[in-house]
């Protein structure tokens, strides 16, 4: 028999996945910390049953929730459904229409260098005023690349576009080009089938990211990330979110954080801030 793993601590790692989720949280409260957590939702465009269940899932459980949308998708029906949520709720950018803008490159990408800067940043820019249009104060100059992929010009050309920080997926590093990072670390879908990619999967990757910032291998101020799409959840993607709340809300060693409390800015005033250096 295999011995089991051994937490950063040096006690034993329990085997059963949410065991280990509760362990680490345990860790955290123990050095008198509180693991921040954030929620980040893609591929929002227009009102869908869907949608109203993850923000009841949002408001039943006191969860804020990014959602990240795609600017040539979004609706004015959409901006009146959101209008309803509280502030809690906010808006991040998805790219512009979220489709591939280099076919030579081996995996998709939108926010690629092979897409001619002009035409890219005034798509981005307008795309940023449709939001901002659509959802006032709610939106952040947040850019969420679709897939996941940014090259290293557009990403270093964002600032002068107004977008204060980025969202991709994995740990931040220091040298990552252009605005600040807020990423995410666990996507709860397997994509091979369309699905939810299963409890020990993507606890490993939440257990991951949290010891590493508890024991200094990641960046301790970085909330850690679980990505969602609520128009390919599937009724087990919706179960373990219930669970998930559930547990980490009840634990005084895990909290939630907003977009904007992430990011360390008011929402009125980063989205002021976008505006006006947009209009440069």
């Amino acid at each position: 028999m295999s011995e089991p793993s051994l937490t950063a601590a040096g006690a034993p790692h329990p085997s059963d996945p949410w065991a280990a989720l509760a362990h680490e949280l345990d860790a955290w409260a123990a050095a008198g910390r509180v693991a921040s957590l954030w929620w980040r939702d893609d591929d929002a465009g227009d009102t869908a049953p869907a949608l109203d269940r993850l923000l009841a899932l949002a408001r039943r459980h006191g969860v804020p929730v990014g959602l990240a949308a795609i600017p040539a998708r979004a609706t004015e029906a959409l901006g009146g459904r959101l209008a309803t949520e509280p502030r809690t709720v906010a808006v991040l950018q998805h790219g512009w229409v979220h489709a591939d803008t280099d076919a030579g490159a081996a995996r998709q990408i939108e926010l690629s260098d092979a897409w001619a800067a002009a035409a890219a940043d005034r798509r981005l820019r307008g795309g940023w005023e449709r939001l901002r249009g659509l959802f006032g104060a709610r939106a952040l100059p947040v850019m969420v690349p679709p897939w996941n992929r940014i090259d290293p010009g557009i990403a270093t050309r964002l600032p002068a576009l107004g977008y204060i920080a980025v969202s991709c997926l994995g740990a931040r590093r220091p040298d990552d080009p252009g605005p600040p990072r807020l990423n995410v670390h666990a996507d709860i879908m397997d994509w091979s089938v369309r699905g939810f990619r299963g409890d020990a999967a993507v606890l490993e990757a939440l257990v991951a990211h949290l010891r590493d910032r508890r024991a200094g291998g990641a960046d301790p101020a970085e909330p850690t990330g679980l990505m969602t799409h609520h128009l390919d959840a599937d009724a087990a993607c919706w179960a373990f979110l219930d669970r998930l709340f559930t547990e980490t809300c009840a634990h005084p060693g895990a909290a939630w954080t907003d977009t904007a409390a992430a990011l360390g800015v008011a929402p009125a005033a980063s989205a002021g801030a976008a505006s006006a250096a947009g209009a440069r």
